[in-house]
């Protein structure tokens, strides 16, 4: 599937999320997540398994309040739909509780078409992945369970319980810098380099500047989210329009982001974190700049689908999410390590700027404007 194929894939399903989201008002937005938040991916893993239903096997689901068994899966199979770490989640998993996975894996405009597809018969029963704000959406349509509180979450860090919304329909399991700014050292001096997020705009670099697509990288949306909350909607706009028309190039996903920078293509970047540090520690010309302003993060959450028959399965998988071992291994281990994990006891990479400021866009407002934004950056940035 090409591109364009992609966006308008992504904004027919968007469009849908948006109009059922607004019938649905806004009563579950999350007050605390509405604040940009401070302080302190986009690889499409390999489907572990083909796209199919929900096994129909069914077990009784406990009352909402009561936090699942993770000793008696007994061999029943949970579906997964997310956009990362699936070779490291399955077998830990699986170990663990005796429940079976069955994962689709895709991209964020892939995943989330897919779920607006099933939404009369959907075959999930958790989506898992950095893209808040559509999970936010599904919220919004009564698609997720809501106000079951995880044992685990006890466990969130200050930073991640700004995440969890007021329904508790959904569960932040880590954020990590959708973009850094990333510069080619054999193109740009420490001195010369970009610094700022307006600088992306400076003739300066005008053909040199390249990003992910918003419509098609998970992480990509809550990235460009953050300069239309923060500058306002017309701020935000104005803000894009400077770095297009200055010749920036847009990319599917941070991988192919990160090829035009190492291959010459363009000599800046906006390029999340663990694909930034990922060329820096394969010796790529490169250096990344954490800009003063900060970093607009993507804040991956966990949702449970209101109406799966695998409820305890489901409670188990989210518990799982929260613990501090699964976490620490999805840092050891994983493509996309490199993220500030959501609960207490859990180390970092040593490497990753200690430093590092995230800055967030409120979920209900990003969920309430995806449409409109990733249509506006469409329409400006295909040719």
């Amino acid at each position: 599937m090409n591109l364009v194929q992609h966006r308008k894939l992504a904004a027919l399903a968007l469009i849908g999320l948006s109009l059922t989201a607004a019938g649905c008002g806004n009563a579950n937005n999350n007050a605390g997540g509405e604040a940009a938040a401070a302080t302190a991916t986009d690889t499409a893993s390999s489907s572990s398994s083909s796209a199919a239903p929900a096994s129909s096997e069914s077990t009784a689901s406990p009352s909402e309040s009561a936090a699942a068994s993770p000793a008696a899966g007994n061999g029943e199979t949970l579906t997964v739909y997310l956009n990362d770490f699936d070779t490291i989640v399955k077998p830990m998993f699986e170990a663990q509780t005796g429940y079976k996975l069955n994962i689709v894996s895709g991209n964020g405009a892939e995943i989330m078409s897919r779920i607006e597809a099933e939404k009369g018969n959907p075959h999930w029963d958790v989506v898992w992945m950095d893209a808040m704000p559509s999970i936010e959406s599904l919220g919004g349509q009564g698609q997720l369970l809501e106000g079951w509180e995880p044992a685990a979450a006890a466990g969130l860090t200050d930073f991640a319980k700004a995440f969890v919304p007021a329904n508790k329909a959904y569960y932040p399991t880590g954020a990590h810098a959708a973009g850094v700014i990333v510069y080619n050292t054999k193109s740009f001096s420490a001195a010369d380099a970009p610094k700022s997020w307006a600088d992306l705009a400076d003739a300066k670099y005008k053909g040199t500047v390249g990003m992910a697509d918003p419509a098609v990288a998970a992480p990509a949306y809550p990235f460009v989210s953050w300069f239309f909350q923060d500058k306002g909607v017309e701020g935000g706009q104005s803000y894009f329009d400077g770095v297009l028309k200055n010749g920036a190039h847009v990319y599917p996903k941070n991988p192919n982001v990160a090829k035009a920078l190492t291959g010459g293509e363009i000599k800046v970047a906006a390029l999340q974190e663990s694909n930034a540090y990922t060329l820096k520690n394969d010796g790529e010309p490169i250096e990344i700049v954490w800009p003063e302003e900060g970093a607009p993060a993507s804040v991956r959450v966990a949702a449970i689908q209101k109406d799966s028959q695998h409820q305890d399965a489901a409670k188990a998988f989210v518990e799982f999410l929260l613990d501090p071992k699964t976490q620490q291994a999805l840092i050891d281990q994983g493509d996309e390590s490199y993220f500030e994990p959501s609960v207490a006891g859990v180390t970092a990479k040593a490497d990753r700027e200690p430093n590092a400021k995230l800055v967030v866009a409120g979920a209900s407002w990003a969920a309430e404007h995806e449409a409109e934004i990733k249509q506006w950056f469409a329409d400006r940035s295909v040719k």
